[in-house]
């Protein structure tokens, strides 16, 4: 396995450093059994050992959303879980939203509204509007819309107090709401 490929499916790869012990984990609908120190983070597992780099790295805190993931559906931050206590779960990246050659509709409505610059944050920003949109077809409440399942479709305001995790250096918002907007459209 060269440097630059992720693990095939069911094989194990061990980090440098410290005592592991066996993860398994479940990442865009593959068993990856991995050899983890048992403080690895999910995000480090994702980028430094499955070399599925899709998933940034930008805080390391929790605070800017560009390592946002999906366990079992729900977003999380990869930065601030570990490896270990995904085991079980479903792990849905970047790298897993797509089939095939067609693009996630998210991801293609991102590229048709030009709803990314520099494109460090996109991933997240994806991820977690799969997530919102998941959340509000489940009628979950929002600092917007606390009292009764949102309006249909989202409005813009809802939008941007459920994607308030995810931050944009470059301030592509309007865009990436115009995206998610067109996407929950179609809903």
């Amino acid at each position: 396995m060269s440097e630059n490929q992720a693990p095939a499916p069911g094989s194990t790869a061990l980090p440098p450093g410290a005592a592991a012990r066996p993860v398994t984990l479940q990442v865009n609908g593959n068993p990856y059994t991995l050899l983890l120190e048992p403080r690895t983070t999910l995000l480090d597992a994702l980028r430094e050992v499955m070399h599925l780099t899709g998933t940034k790295k930008g805080c390391d805190r929790g605070q800017c959303g560009a390592c946002t993931v999906l366990s079992d559906g729900r977003r999380i931050q990869a930065c601030l879980t570990l490896a270990v206590m995904q085991e079980g779960r479903e792990i849905t990246t970047i790298e897993g939203l797509a089939s095939g050659d067609t693009l996630h509709p998210l991801q293609a409505a991102f590229v048709a509204h030009d709803a990314l610059q520099c494109g460090f944050c996109t991933p997240g920003q994806i991820c977690a509007a799969v997530a919102l949109l998941a959340e509000a077809r489940a009628g979950e409440a929002s600092a917007v819309e606390p009292l009764a399942a949102p309006a249909l479709p989202l409005s813009e305001d809802e939008i941007r107090e459920r994607m308030s995790g995810n931050l944009c250096r470059c301030g592509a918002y309007p865009n990436i709401v115009a995206a998610i907007r067109e996407v929950d459209g179609k809903r």
